[in-house]
């Protein structure tokens, strides 16, 4: 828990936030100065200058008080768009300045803290959704992912740092929280510790992490953290913005010598911090009332209790969902909802009885693997995207559902509308990138097309680039992909070993 006075010297920080947004409203101030200022806030301008709030929400935990408090929030600032971010956080869009700057407030009592959602800050904390309630996980990491996020809250008012940083954990061999390729990633281990993960990121020039050590202490997860903050205040980038991520360093020092200071950083850290005391968590003591099956419903580690997950189309959840959500479950003893690093929401710890009345209030999300697939919030609001991303998949998934696949014919693709890899297009088995594409002296939306990406430990590898196709191309091609996997009576997990050069031939006749 951060303390009293923290929270108090973010209230009083909001004071300039809004003072600073209602000029940008009003044309007083320019869209790169409100920028350097509102980054720091966890808020944005659109681009059509309308704003856009960041919620951090450490391990992606969403209690039923605080859904409740989403859906009144956007009730009373009649928000009408609301995404479901890869790093786990809710942006609510199309806000003004004022609603921007009261729902800051009133997330801050409530307990949801958007200080240090942009800019050069310590990101919101990411994990394994299922933390703690998964069938086969190593063990539960949500402890140490609160604890690290209310660590790193108390470093932003005095951190200066190159960049941002993004810290995850992981508790199964999925990776979910893709700790392997995180600024600083832990991988929870079969003997109760950690392997530790450095340096690594997404975006222009993707890097797997540096492997750091294996065995690390899970009661000195902060300790780890201040070592990697050490390490990159000290030799990170503060000249360059485009080379100040941390994966830069990995040119800078080496593998061997990012390992050398790290653990150098990390003597350091024990002499002079001690570590954060991490929250014995009570198990959950609801029983369950029964046994259900069927798509959408998973079987948790916890005797008789379930998950349902629910995909709302490119993570874009209907406005008026958190409220109907909190209506279904407010009475259900120990239930709330987990956000996914892919933009799929799962309701956790359910009786059998109760599966039913969640699975009905989320029946309009994905039906398939294919529709679950992840995009940015793309051009359309980003004032930095150069393609929108939310489209393509909109007319992806329209035009696959005509061709009736089965399911887990197309995988699950990544679109980010940008190079920045918001939509984790380099970690996927099909990705796409927006770019522009001259034709004929015209510039024309296109994605370039990545392939045999994967993020799973161990295995985890940056996918590589393939052709670049115009974005009204792209739809028919993985339509003709589904055709050639499905007369194979195949999946595309096990299609695309042996065909490899099939894809890339079938992508070369759809490039521009």
């Amino acid at each position: 828990m951060i303390s009293q006075e923290l929270k108090d010297q973010f209230r009083r920080e909001i004071d300039l936030y809004e003072k600073n947004a209602l000029a940008f409203e009003a044309g007083e101030l320019d869209r790169g100065t409100f920028k350097g200022i509102s980054g720091g806030f966890g808020s944005y301008a659109q681009r059509d200058s309308r704003l856009m709030l960041r919620l951090r929400i450490p391990g992606g935990c969403l209690t039923k008080e605080l859904l409740k408090f989403l859906a009144d929030e956007i009730a009373d600032k009649k928000a009408t768009l609301l995404k479901l971010t890869t790093c786990q956080t809710v942006q609510v869009h199309n806000l003004s300045a004022a609603s921007a700057a009261s729902m800051m407030r009133n997330a801050l009592e409530a307990g949801i803290i958007t200080r240090g959602g942009g800019g050069d800050n310590p990101r919101n904390v990411m994990a394994s959704p299922l933390s703690g309630v998964e069938k086969g996980e190593t063990f539960n990491v949500m402890p140490y992912v609160q604890t690290v996020g209310d660590y790193l809250l108390t470093q932003i008012p005095s951190l200066h740092m190159p960049r941002k940083l993004k810290v995850g954990f992981s508790n199964t061999p999925a990776n979910e929280a893709h700790a392997t390729f995180r600024d600083l990633g832990f991988i929870a281990r079969e003997d109760g510790t950690f392997s530790v993960y450095c340096a690594g990121g997404l975006g222009p020039n993707p890097l797997l992490g540096v492997h750091i050590v294996d065995g690390a202490d899970p009661e000195e997860v902060t300790l780890y953290v201040s070592a990697m903050i050490r390490l990159f205040t000290a030799y990170g980038n503060y000249d360059s913005r485009a080379k100040a991520r941390t994966r830069y360093l990995q040119k800078a020092l080496g593998e061997d010598g990012i390992r050398t200071h790290f653990l150098e950083f990390l003597a350091q850290a024990r002499e002079e911090e001690t570590p954060w005391p991490i929250p014995w968590e009570d198990e959950y003591l609801k029983e369950g009332d029964g046994v259900v099956s069927g798509k959408r419903i998973i079987e948790q580690k916890q005797p008789g209790l379930y998950t349902v997950s629910y995909h709302p189309i490119g993570g874009c959840l209907p406005p008026e969902k958190p409220a109907a959500l909190y209506e279904t479950i407010k009475d259900m003893t120990d239930t709330e909802v987990r956000l996914s690093p892919d933009g799929t929401l799962y309701i956790i710890n359910l009786k059998a009885s109760e599966v039913p009345a969640v699975l009905a209030v989320t029946d309009d999300g994905a039906g398939s693997l294919f529709e679950t697939s992840v995009s940015c919030i793309g051009a359309s609001i980003c004032q930095h995207g150069i393609q929108d991303s939310q489209e393509l998949l909109r007319v992806c998934v329209e035009r696959i559902r005509k061709e009736n696949f089965a399911d887990g014919v197309l995988p699950k693709i990544h679109i980010s509308g940008c190079p920045s890899s918001c939509g984790s297009h380099q970690v996927s088995a099909i990705g796409f990138m927006g770019q522009a594409k001259k034709v004929d002296s015209e510039s024309k939306p296109a994605f370039r097309l990545f392939f045999n990406g994967c993020d799973t430990d161990p295995g985890a590898r940056i996918g590589e680039a393939g052709a670049v196709l115009l974005a009204d191309r792209i739809p028919e091609f993985l339509a003709e992909l589904g055709r050639m996997i499905q007369s194979a009576s195949a999946t595309f997990e096990t299609w695309y070993p042996e065909h490899r050069q099939d894809l890339a031939d079938l992508a070369s006749r759809y490039a521009c």
